[in-house]
């Protein structure tokens, strides 16, 4: 397999990888702190546990939007 034919493969895949962990941390923190700003509202205290739990959603909802959106993306400039 020459140079030219391993970009052609995996030129996309490689793109959206990097702007899917690019995005993912800024995208996980920002939805975590929308979270808790909600909880907050309707509770004064927070709990730590509680944090952690909104942590974890807001994880699994930042790697869902940060692959699709990188996909999407990818596909849109690249293609």
């Amino acid at each position: 397999m020459n140079f030219k034919n391993f970009y052609i493969v995996f030129h996309d895949p490689i793109w959206v990888v990097l702007l899917s962990v690019a995005l993912f941390f800024p995208t996980r923190q920002l939805i975590w702190v929308l979270y808790v700003r909600k909880k907050q509202k309707s509770q004064k205290n927070v709990s730590e546990e509680e944090k952690k739990s909104l942590k974890k959603r807001a994880t699994f909802t930042s790697i869902l939007l940060s692959i699709v959106f990188s996909f999407l993306y990818v596909n849109q400039v690249f293609n």
